[in-house]
């Protein structure tokens, strides 16, 4: 065999969603765009701030030495020193900027996280339901996802967390709010979930680091506050990008930030500069590094997100579908009618409705709809949305 088993194994479970985005490309073609309802993919289109479009015609007409070369493959300096700054009142941490990696989104914050903390047949335990592509960004380590059935409100289990932790576990994923239930985590769940790791970390003789990725941090409704392992737990690696809270996702900008009291917390910094050379990229964008730099806490209007929450949360209430309303991020995580999500989702599909069925995010009988889609799209799709739960509940009467 010529391709890389590990390559195959990634190609065998590659992302659902992505597939489903790409499948519904071609049925918008085949039906027209405006006769199919795509809620796969977790791709914001509302507009970004108007501040972050100034900010880019800002920087294009300013004369700056080497504005589009490369730079140090931490980021740029003042990049660093900004997102530093502006961590400790959110976080109540002091940063140093030596501390603050700039990366391509999320997803290479991840990964760097994943190389400098996991050693081959290590695993990483995360609560499920968990973001789809953690197994593969770990599977290019050689380490092993393991999630952790939620309880019914997709909290932390951390009964269950404790009875899996071992000497083999390198890290935990935090993810709040939630991809794909939209859940927050409580501060006291945190709380005891650092005292957890403490104690398993002093029982294995060997540190067990918590990765928190907050790409929804500021996409939050009825004024509720965020709780982050980063203020919780010492050994943390914060897990940032722009994508969702600018809406810029083609844009690839995030960061990872080491908490200044984590067990070799320099050595781990210096471990992901160097790891950016092995990933396949010298540095994250020079352009939106400046542009994230001088945007401070500038944001999307979450308000049009809400809009949308309320209407298809509204319409699928209607025609008897079950879930807990999300209290962040853009998704609704249903429960599938029947039982079985992957039927069900082809029941949607035949309504030329589009959704991820939840066995990809460690929840099988469920389902995610993400809400970034148009008013107009979300009120076209509850028809079928009615329909493919009555054939499902008539089939089985």
């Amino acid at each position: 065999m010529a391709v890389a088993t590990h390559v195959r194994t990634m190609l065998s479970g590659s992302s659902v969603i992505r597939r489903l985005f790409t499948e519904g490309e071609e049925m918008k073609r085949i039906h027209g765009a405006d006769r199919v309802y795509d809620f796969s993919l977790g791709n914001p289109d509302v507009d970004p701030p108007p501040a972050f479009i100034e900010t880019l015609h800002a920087i294009l007409d300013e004369r700056i030495p080497n504005k589009h070369g490369y730079m140090a493959s931490a980021g740029l300096a003042e990049t660093r020193q900004a997102i530093a700054l502006g961590i400790a009142p959110e976080y109540g941490v002091q940063v140093p900027p030596e501390l603050v990696t700039m990366t391509v989104g999320a997803g290479s914050a991840l990964s760097l996280a994943f190389a400098v903390t996991v050693n081959p047949g290590d695993r990483v335990l995360v609560n499920a339901p968990a973001f789809v592509s953690y197994a593969n960004y770990l599977s290019v380590h050689r380490g092993t996802l393991e999630m952790i059935p939620g309880l019914a409100d997709f909290s932390l289990n951390l009964d269950e967390f404790e009875q899996r932790l071992g000497p083999d576990v390198a890290a935990v994923i935090v993810n709040s709010p939630n991809n794909p239930s939209g859940a927050i985590y409580s501060k006291e769940s945190l709380v005891r979930l650092a005292a957890l790791l403490d104690s398993a970390s002093e029982r294995f003789g060997r540190r067990i680091y918590l990765i928190s990725d907050e790409p929804y941090r500021e996409i939050v409704y009825d004024d509720l506050g965020v709780p982050s392992p980063f203020s919780c737990y010492r050994h943390t690696i914060l897990v940032y990008s722009w994508s969702k809270s600018l809406s810029v996702p083609g844009e690839r900008i995030g960061y990872a930030a080491i908490h200044p009291a984590a067990e070799d917390a320099e050595l781990l910094a210096r471990g992901m500069t160097a790891m950016t050379q092995n990933m396949g990229y010298t540095n994250a964008p020079a352009l939106m590094q400046r542009a994230v730099a001088r945007l401070g806490k500038a944001s999307v209007d979450v308000e049009a997100y809400r809009r949308r929450r309320d209407m298809l949360a509204a319409g699928l209430k209607a025609a008897g579908y079950e879930f807990d309303l999300p209290r962040g991020a853009f998704y609704l995580f249903p429960k599938a009618p029947g039982g079985d999500d992957v039927a069900f989702c082809q029941a949607l599909k035949d309504e030329r409705i589009l959704a991820v069925p939840g066995s990809g995010f460690g929840m099988p009988g469920w389902f995610r709809l993400s809400y970034c889609a148009s008013e107009s799209t979300i009120n076209g799709s509850l028809p079928g949305f009615a329909r493919a739960i009555q054939r499902v509940l008539n089939h089985s009467s």
